[in-house]
């Protein structure tokens, strides 16, 4: 069983859609109970860090989400999703998160051009993977697959050796991280066609 954490922030029915369109069921629950007997867990997000952490705090999901994490089941978490589980944000002031991966979310400097051109913040759209490691998350997406982004802020590990691919906007950034059995995307799986299907299918089949 895969499960969907609802928590109140998160595009958590398109993500249920992703799993089943490559034929994996795949519940959304509030309950945080669910999680200790789920075989995967997905934690999505979308909104600010700071209300991501009050939610998820205020519905029970912390002390679950630490435990199967510490337990060795397949973790997956998107865009803040992923962002929660490094140790602070710098969203609307200094906020703690999960700090299961030592490091910070900083936002995208105002100020970035390409080519002379003004770089929006946020991120909306397209944008390519470069690969530092290969998670099996990843088998047989190439280097260089385009994926699909919306973020303003981005991760910035302690330790580099966490990071699985980078991504170009204006600098050189995480895009994604593995350690052990946790996977998280900054970019969308489930907003990123043939790429993110074949990564949720990826992380369905995960031993």
């Amino acid at each position: 069983m895969i499960a969907i954490i609802d928590y109140g922030m998160g595009n958590l029915r398109s993500v249920q859609k992703g799993f089943e369109k490559i034929g994996c069921d795949a519940i959304i629950t509030a309950d945080p109970h669910v999680l200790l007997t789920a075989e995967r867990i997905v934690l999505p997000g979308v909104g600010a860090f700071r209300d991501c952490m009050k939610n998820l705090e205020q519905g029970g999901f912390v002390e679950p989400i630490l435990k199967v994490i510490s337990e060795g089941r397949p973790f997956l978490g998107i865009c803040v999703g992923m962002q929660m589980l490094f140790s602070d944000s710098v969203e609307f002031g200094l906020h703690s998160g999960l700090n299961v991966i030592p490091g910070h979310v900083l936002r995208f400097p105002d100020q970035m051009t390409v080519a002379g051109e003004k770089l929006k913040v946020p991120q909306m759209g397209w944008n390519q993977l470069s690969f530092k490691r290969r998670p099996p998350v990843f088998d047989g997406v190439n280097d260089g697959s385009n994926v699909y982004f919306v973020h303003s802020y981005y991760v910035k590990p302690t330790d580099s050796s966490v990071i699985a691919t980078t991504t170009d906007y204006g600098f050189e950034f995480c895009s994604s991280v593995w350690r052990d059995n946790i996977i998280a995307t900054q970019f969308h799986p489930e907003k990123s066609q043939a790429i993110g299907l074949r990564i949720l299918k990826n992380f369905a089949e995960l031993t």
